[in-house]
């Protein structure tokens, strides 16, 4: 983790970032606070890793706090907005990150699958987003994670799981529009292939995924933690509406 604040180009503000315990989710966490921002996270499971995103953000100096809450779970989410706001006294970002993917065909997909898919991708995200603009202040940002597979889909057994990106990118150009008028930027960040635990660059589907970029490699959390700072920092305050993929050159 970076030295603390030491861009401070968020100092003063609140971020909320939902599944923020582990892989990409962490790293934009503990990147938001290295440029100054407090911040907040929600995990499903996982407390530990989520106690461990919160000593790291308060070890560097900065503010942090966990909360657990389902992103599929819409009083969850919204109740934990609510606490932030209380905890913080404002909310300025929020990344929508919370996702999850279940990789097989199509055919083989259960309803509870794509319940399951669409429920946490794309309704979690409305139920966040909607809480959080009773909050948001003006000139905040809005975040979106969603993926490369969600503008250009070329990897079977990800069906169900694009087609919830590729919602997710609609909401952004669609919501952008609605709350421009406040200064409030809304964007969605498609990473490609990220080494993380849910799709290692050692595991199985690592193989096929390296052959599809221009880099032939994995990236790593911190670049698409980079992004999301520049975001949601003021140097991007006329970037809006956008899809900003972050993937090694797979859609090239």
């Amino acid at each position: 983790m970076q030295g603390i604040f030491t861009m401070a180009r968020l100092t003063g503000k609140v971020a909320f970032v939902t599944g923020g315990s582990r892989g990409i989710g962490a790293g934009i966490a503990r990147r938001l606070a290295a440029d100054g921002a407090s911040v907040a996270i929600t995990f499903t499971k996982g407390a530990d890793a989520a106690a461990a995103v919160v000593k790291q953000v308060e070890d560097a100096g900065g503010k942090a706090l966990a909360i657990q809450a389902d992103a599929a779970d819409a009083a969850a989410v919204t109740a934990a907005v609510e606490q932030i706001v209380a905890a913080f006294g404002r909310l300025d970002v929020l990344v929508n990150n919370a996702g999850t993917a279940v990789p097989k065909p199509f055919e083989e997909t259960s309803l509870e699958d794509l319940d399951r898919m669409i429920n946490i991708n794309f309704r979690g995200t409305l139920v966040a987003t909607q809480a959080a603009l009773k909050h948001i202040r003006d000139d905040g940002r809005i975040i979106m994670i969603g993926s490369c597979v969600g503008d250009r889909m070329m990897t079977p057994g990800l069906v169900a799981y694009a087609a919830t990106k590729g919602a997710v990118k609609m909401f952004t150009q669609g919501l952008s529009r609605e709350v421009g008028h406040r200064g409030i930027t809304v964007n969605n960040i498609q990473p490609g292939p990220i080494d993380t635990d849910l799709n290692p660059a050692a595991g199985d589907w690592a193989t096929p995924q390296i052959a599809l970029t221009s880099l032939k490699r994995y990236g790593h959390v911190d670049d698409v933690a980079a992004l999301v700072a520049f975001v949601a920092g003021p140097e991007a305050s006329y970037i809006t509406g956008a899809n900003l993929t972050v993937d090694g050159g797979t859609n090239a």
